[in-house]
């Protein structure tokens, strides 16, 4: 699911000729936030997903509660391919485009 987030981001990116999403995340103070914010935004129900599966999983199998792990397995899983994702495909689809 972050995967289609990341690729359908990437293509609004790439049309639109914006920078690349994880470069601006990390060089850019003025705009990280937001483009952050955007990221939360586009990932927030696949981490919501993530969380409960995660928690499921946790009370049927573990019989015990982590929510802290369960934060950071959501997070791995979910926004941190988004992040890496987007701009690899904005770039990808951009070059296409060119061409």
């Amino acid at each position: 699911m972050a995967i289609i987030a990341a690729w359908k981001d990437g293509k609004k990116d790439a049309e639109t000729g914006r920078s690349p999403y994880f470069w601006t995340v990390m060089t850019d103070p003025v705009r990280r936030r937001a483009r952050l914010l955007e990221g939360l935004d586009a990932t927030g129900k696949i981490l919501a997903m993530g969380l409960v599966m995660d928690l499921a999983y946790q009370a049927f199998v573990l019989k015990h509660f982590y929510p802290w792990e369960a934060i950071v397995v959501a997070l791995l899983l979910a926004f941190v391919p988004y992040l890496l994702l987007r701009g690899g495909f904005a770039r990808l689809l951009a070059r296409r485009k060119s061409h």
